[in-house]
């Protein structure tokens, strides 16, 4: 059974290493967090998020709720647009244990490159919310984190309901 790991936790500052060979360990975790990112009501969930320091990830595109599972996902471009849009995390949750929200400014679209469940070479343009989940969850397989991109003032207002959630 999978654990999900909480801001403050080590593991979510890793680089996490790319996946070598698609072994049946893997599509389990992946199977897990496709059930444990639905039933929390997420549209996102990386491989560190649950102790995992390998370079795969599930994710959800909340208009068609086609469900994504891509192992070394890698963005190749990201659009010169930005848009400002309403971000949480499954691991950033404030006291009532429920994510924390704060804006965050991104690409508005990416083109990103990964490998299936199968051992499929894919690639896909996204844009909007898609666009918006894949960077937030590449980001988790660097190391970082949506509070990150936060100002310094920002980032200690989302951090202060964190500590109120770890007590």
């Amino acid at each position: 059974m999978l654990q999900m790991k909480l801001c403050g936790d080590l593991v979510l500052r890793e680089k996490c290493a790319p996946v070598g060979e698609i072994t049946p360990d893997i599509l389990h975790a992946m199977d897990e967090m496709v059930k444990m990112m639905h039933e929390q009501s997420g549209v996102g969930l990386a491989a560190p998020q649950v102790n995992i320091t390998k370079r795969f990830l599930v994710m959800m595109n909340p208009d068609t709720e086609e469900v994504f599972k891509m192992i070394n996902p890698k963005i190749i471009k990201k659009s010169d647009t930005v848009v400002k849009m309403e971000e949480g995390c499954l691991s950033v949750l404030g006291p009532d244990d429920l994510p924390v929200f704060a804006d965050v400014t991104r690409p508005e679209s990416v083109d990103v490159e990964w490998t299936d469940e199968n051992g499929k070479p894919m690639a896909a343009h996204m844009s909007g919310l898609p666009a918006r989940i894949v960077q937030h969850e590449t980001d988790h397989l660097d190391g970082i984190l949506f509070i990150d991109y936060l100002s310094p003032v920002k980032r200690e207002m989302v951090m202060r309901k964190v500590r109120k959630h770890k007590k």
